[in-house]
């Protein structure tokens, strides 16, 4: 089965599956940690809730992409696309360790501990040297490759929470993350959350 054909699924299903894997570009590769699912035209959450823009295309393209957005005006942001062909869901991809390249990502985050290197969306696009250069990439023919586990994280093992930093949408538990993970985030609820407390 083909990359792109396992993750033609929903968001909520693919998501926790990505625990574990492996996106790799150049020398360096992280394991993810931590992630969390978009799912669209359903989802006020979701860049692509109003429809697609420029910003968001990839988004509408097929499952196995790299999305790519800027955050704040700083960081550059991960999402993997997931589901049916303009479906459009996405799992962004919120935190790993990084497990390849060090001295690389040590040298684009020379301030941060090893936890810390890609512990966050922001410092994880920075760790891989992600740029929107790189929105759209095929994730199965690279340069920028994902590789999922041979052996999925357990159940047991996998949590779920509210999303991080949303104002609307807040409280869906879309949010998920290996138990007990040093490098996995942590929860931030956005001061203008809708929504009831959470986390």
């Amino acid at each position: 089965m083909s990359l792109a054909e396992q993750l033609a699924a929903p968001p909520l299903e693919v998501a926790p599956r990505l625990l574990g894997a492996v996106l790799r570009y150049g020398d360096v590769a992280v394991r993810l940690t931590e992630v969390e699912a978009y799912a669209g035209a359903t989802d006020p959450g979701s860049h692509a809730f109003g429809g697609p823009t420029r910003r968001n295309g990839t988004m509408f393209g097929p499952a196995g992409r790299l999305y790519c957005y800027l955050s704040h005006g700083i960081h550059i942001c991960a999402n993997i696309t997931v589901g049916e062909e303009h479906g459009p869901g996405a799992v962004l991809l919120r935190a790993g360790e990084v497990v390849a390249g060090l001295d690389v990502a040590r040298a684009r985050r020379p301030r941060s501990t090893d936890r810390d290197l890609a512990r966050g969306p922001g410092r994880l696009g920075q760790a891989l040297g992600l740029s929107l250069a790189d929105d759209g990439t095929d994730l199965a023919t690279g340069p920028i490759r994902l590789e999922l586990p041979d052996t999925p994280v357990p159940v047991t093992a996998v949590r779920t929470g509210p999303r991080t930093g949303l104002r609307r949408a807040s409280d869906r538990p879309w949010r998920f993350w290996i138990d007990a993970d040093p490098t996995v985030s942590p929860y931030r609820r956005h001061p203008r959350a809708e929504g009831p407390e959470a986390g």
